[in-house]
């Protein structure tokens, strides 16, 4: 049965708060007085005013209770009923107009329940409107429900006054069976996130983030909803519960309740038709379209959800676009890309610039008794059309896999890989480099657009979007050490022998080095990269393993040219001198995006255990301050791989760094004309070209080779690089 309470009609628009929740000495507006911040100066309506007010068909319980400006206009306040206090502020005959609607100023056909307004305000047929404070031009125009309860969250994962812990919010991120559950919260970031689902089992960690939650927020009870600002609000039905911030656009909605949307003059959101949100915080610059459905759920500043997205229990990290399908349980690295209706993405923690084809599904847990699994992918994760994974499953940086079912676990350690499933000759087989050899064109584009795409204002983590860095090039240290490895013992097998792995590394190295010819008859295979019996075969390992040590040492030298670039140094010996020396390369960690030491991490961590970084804003501290450092951490750590690899210390060898450069200049070439080569393959496919009628139609589609402006700017930066480092050179 449902429960109908019955009270006065006096009653209706007053005590907000409940009396046991009622500070002594203080009535029912007193928070609602702290959060209007407008800097009207209001007075009680003069008998002229209610007189024009009643004529014009409005009611009021109590004509008292209705506080206006000195430049308040009764005519422009037409049909509508107030109940409880109400203030309006300065109402002048204009008529007000975005995108096409245009409305006069002033409140009608309304009913108003204890509001406050600022200058100018459109508000017209809005059913029920309860306990909100708006801003100044604020239009709101057909909306059936717009009401706030004395104890919203606002998508806030916290509890009021008198509340259960039961009706707290959590997000249940990375695995289904809540096992790594975070509180959102207004300002988190992806590394925040991705901290508090780690370390699961340190009690004293994870209360502790609780801790920073709970003490970012007030549980008194009485806060009223907000709308910023120029913010529109049309043709839509429930809005519950929410804060919206200044020039916000709101249209068709069908529900918005307990939810935090930020948005800004700069970077302004936007919410669609037919969307439906609940539980949830949105940040600046998001997009919100047609048919949405999202609950529990972060979304970082300038990402976006289309088409019918679904968005379950998820964080969605910056920069990142969801449209036509389903993403539950997952926590979501910044500059991911899914678009296609048929694919589905469940219990994964995705480290960023991934991408997810049609027909994907990342997320049967059928092999487990339970819903319990997960998958973890690294920066560059690109499963491709109709690809099946089963959970548990883990991947390198970069990994690509080509169409299949793929029928068993995967533990993928070589990064920049292809992966395949050979079902004909029932084997999973693994090319590392590939990107490299075969697609550079699309590797490098994809770490430009990134950066051309960081629309984020606040930049309090520094992102990596470069292919080469910290955690690609430890993962390419270890990778040269498996291949040398696997390729020594698959050479010892095929003569019946076995041997220590110092002595099977031993040989790969030589095989390798030899070249792909040196191993053409080998049988390279890669042991408990899948949990099957079937054989997973690495092929072409001399063509990965020399591109893995091709890019560690033009790491190195790019790092070398960025400390010159960071202070100018007037000789390459003063630079030699200047550089730190090696020690031994450290181990990184993505947090949210952006890489840190993993030493700075558990520091950082112990800090917050301790209690000596005691919010979330000193944790937004702790990566401002490591972004700022990120240059140099990456200097050494590109010199201790160096030395990790060639035995030499580049520090004060001024003959060793001048040949480094000089030889990144030959690789960085290659690396243009591998951008210029894998892209000419698209033009000179016959299968392409056969839709034209000619050429010349091809070109007028999709552009001339010849003026592609990713290719014009990549050579561009050669000419630069080359440029600098000759300049360099001759000091």
């Amino acid at each position: 049965m449902n429960l109908i309470r019955k009270s006065p009609l006096q009653a209706l628009g007053y005590d907000f708060i409940p009396a046991p929740y009622l500070p002594a000495g203080k009535n029912e507006y007193y928070l609602r007085n702290q959060q209007n911040k407008s800097g009207i100066s209001y007075r009680q309506l003069s008998a002229y005013e209610i007189e024009v007010l009643v004529r014009n068909r409005n009611q009021s319980d109590d004509w008292n209770k209705i506080l206006v400006s000195d430049a308040f206009n009764p005519e422009l306040v037409k049909n509508c009923k107030f109940f409880g206090l109400v203030r309006i502020g300065k109402l002048e005959p204009y008529c007000m107009e975005f995108n096409n609607l245009r409305m006069a100023v002033g409140l009608y056909n309304s009913t108003i329940i204890s509001c406050d307004f600022g200058d100018n305000v459109v508000v017209d047929n809005v059913n029920y409107m309860a306990h909100y404070i708006i801003g100044n031009e604020v239009m709101l125009v057909n909306v059936n429900e717009l009401a706030t309860t004395s104890h919203s969250k606002f998508g806030n994962g916290i509890i009021k006054e008198g509340e259960d812990e039961k009706v707290r919010i959590w997000l249940e991120v990375c695995n289904e069976n809540g096992g790594r559950s975070i509180l959102p919260f207004d300002g988190m970031l992806a590394g925040d996130a991705y901290l508090w689902s780690r370390n699961r089992n340190d009690k004293s960690l994870q209360q502790k983030f609780i801790d920073f939650t709970a003490s970012r927020f007030d549980t008194r009870r009485g806060y009223y909803g907000m709308i910023g600002d120029r913010t529109v609000v049309k043709n839509s039905r429930i809005l519950k519960d929410t804060w919206i911030g200044q020039d916000a656009y709101i249209k068709g909605a069908n529900k918005i309740k307990n939810v935090t949307i930020h948005s800004i003059p700069d970077a302004r959101t936007q919410i669609g038709e037919g969307c439906e949100l609940v539980n949830g915080i949105i940040g600046v610059g998001c997009r919100v379209f047609y048919g949405v459905k999202a609950v529990r759920f972060v979304m970082a500043s300038h990402s976006q959800l289309k088409y019918g997205a679904r968005l379950i229990n998820s964080y969605l990290g910056n920069n990142a676009t969801i449209s036509c399908c389903e993403v539950l349980n997952s926590l979501i690295f910044p500059a991911h890309e899914q678009h296609h209706n048929n694919s589905f993405l469940c219990a994964a923690l995705v480290m960023g610039q991934s991408n997810m084809a049609a027909g994907a599904t990342i997320g049967s847990n059928h092999n487990s008794r339970s819903a319990d699994g997960e998958l973890i992918a690294g920066r560059g994760f690109w499963p491709g059309l109709c690809v099946s994974l089963k959970h548990n499953s883990k991947f390198a940086s970069f990994a690509i896999l080509a169409k299949g079912d793929y029928p068993a676990e995967l533990n993928i350690e070589l990064p920049f890989s292809l992966i395949s499933n050979d079902a004909a000759n029932d084997r999973l087989v693994i090319m590392p480099g590939y990107w490299f050899q075969y697609n550079m064109y699309a590797l490098a584009r994809n770490a430009w657009k990134y950066v051309d795409r960081d629309n984020r204002i606040d930049k309090t983590q520094h992102l990596e979007f470069d292919y080469l860095a910290p955690d690609t090039a430890n993962e390419m240290v270890r990778a040269v050490a498996l291949l040398e490895k696997i390729t020594g013992e698959a050479y010892y097998r095929s003569s019946g022998k076995e041997v220590s792995e110092p002595v099977a590394r031993k040989k790969g190295k030589a095989l390798l080095e030899a070249g792909d010819d040196a191993i053409a008859q080998l049988n390279i295979e890669l042991h408990g990269a899948e949990n099957s019996s079937r054989p997973v075969i690495v092929l072409k390992a001399a063509m990965g393993y020399r591109w893995y040590l091709s890019l560690l040492d033009h790491y190195a030298a790019k790092e070398i040219l960025h400390f010159q670039q960071r202070h100018a140094f007037s000789s390459v010996l003063k630079l030699c001198n200047k550089l730190p020396m090696a020690g031994k390369p450290k181990e990184w960690e993505n947090i949210g995006g952006q890489l840190i030491e993993k030493d700075a991490v558990n520091a950082c961590l112990a800090q917050i255990k301790k209690g000596s970084l005691n919010s979330w804003d000193a944790l937004h501290a702790f990566y401002k301050k490591q972004s700022a450092g990120y240059g140099d951490q990456k200097l050494a750590h590109a010199l201790a791989i160096y030395k990790t690899i060639h035995g030499e210390d580049l520090s004060k060898n001024k003959n060793k760094v001048v040949q480094l450069l000089e030889e990144s200049i030959s690789f960085r070439k290659e690396i243009t004309d591998l951008i210029f080569e894998s892209r000419e393959k698209d033009y000179q496919n016959p299968f392409r070209l056969m839709v034209y009628n000619n050429p010349e139609e091809m070109d007028a589609v999709v552009g001339k080779l010849d003026q592609n402006s990713f290719i014009l700017e990549e050579q561009k930066s050669f000419r630069n690089y080359k440029k600098m480092v000759t300049t360099l050179l001759k000091k």
